[in-house]
């Protein structure tokens, strides 16, 4: 009989035992979950203020080329409409990208040894 006692008691205790275990499981669960979701929440808020960033300068441009478009001459716009069609940059992108290219030299360096 104390053999069914002790029997009993090593599978109570080892029952007892699974139970905290899985416990300690779905803590550990939890806290993954938990931590996931701060950082999901962290991200749809960078994500929401770039979204309103790029909102809020898509509209600029938008005003920019409809200023520069009603400021531009019918010439200037079939120019403009020739260069696109054919996939080369309008000249202004090309002398812009030429002067960026080269560095700038500052006036006040002579070419000369300094004394």
């Amino acid at each position: 009989m104390l053999n069914w006692l002790m029997l009993y008691s090593i599978l109570n205790s080892s029952g007892a035992s699974v139970v905290a275990i899985d416990n300690k499981i779905e803590q550990a669960m939890d806290l993954v979950k938990s931590h996931l979701m701060y950082a999901v929440r962290e991200e749809v808020e960078v994500l929401k203020e770039q979204i309103k960033e790029l909102i809020e300068r898509n509209s600029q441009l938008e005003q920019e080329n409809n200023l520069l478009k009603n400021l531009a001459s019918p010439e200037q716009l079939a120019q403009f409409q020739a260069q696109v069609q054919s996939g080369s940059p309008p000249a202004s992108t090309q002398a812009a990208g030429m002067a960026s290219q080269q560095p700038a030299q500052p006036a006040s360096q002579s070419s000369g040894p300094s004394a």
